[in-house]
């Protein structure tokens, strides 16, 4: 057990065992399971029972040189990361991202900075670096959005997410997440769609920022 206190949904965990979770979502997944002993243990259990319904398949034969290749791939060494400063912060799927280079954080603004690891059709994920006591603006969703803490902790509407919990928002939830005292707050955030911020100016700095 894990003092981790919000954890992945069962649905988004089985949209990420079979292969259809957005990039950008399955990263945030990823990460999380890396370091929650208890969505690992979770992975797995829907990890055999993907294998079991493959079971009840008929079997497909590949060609020789196919198997071949896939045998001599299981022999490769995957070299370790280099890690980055600042390494016991990022879980291997978010180094690995980031090329095993430090954050390149851009300012938001006061008290606030991003660095983002990839944007394209299915969304975006992006490294979020929040100064303690310093809010992210009142804003509710245009989509899905998947939020982890990698250092210190926030709170916002929906109660307090510290290193390892995991909150789902959508275009149901408006909140204003604010870090707590202590260490900077440090995020990794998913999103499908543009965040919908309620003030003005965050909305008409949005498109610079490509939040």
């Amino acid at each position: 057990m894990t003092d981790i206190a919000h954890h992945i949904p069962e649905a988004i965990l089985a949209s990420y065992v079979s292969g259809t979770l957005a990039q950008p979502f399955a990263l945030v997944v990823a990460a999380h399971v890396s370091i929650c002993e208890d969505c690992r243990a979770n992975l797995a259990a829907h990890e055999a029972v993907g294998g079991a319904l493959l079971d009840d398949f008929d079997p497909i034969s590949i060609t020789g040189d196919l198997r071949n290749r896939v045998m001599a791939g299981l022999d490769d060494v995957v070299p370790e990361p280099v890690r980055p400063r600042g390494d016991d912060i990022f879980p291997t799927p978010v180094l690995e991202a980031l090329g095993s280079k430090p954050p390149k954080w851009r300012s938001l603004g006061p008290g606030a900075k991003q660095c983002i690891l990839n944007a394209g059709k299915e969304g975006s994920v992006r490294l979020l670096h929040i100064a303690p006591g310093f809010a992210v603006p009142d804003h509710t969703h245009g989509g899905l959005e998947l939020t982890l803490v990698l250092q210190g902790a926030f709170k916002d509407e929906t109660g307090r997410f510290a290193r390892g919990d995991l909150e789902v928002a959508d275009d149901d939830l408006e909140h204003t997440p604010v870090a707590e005292d202590g260490k900077p707050c440090i995020c990794l955030a998913a999103t499908d769609a543009p965040l919908k911020f309620s003030a003005f100016m965050p909305r008409l700095l949005q498109p610079l920022f490509r939040i």
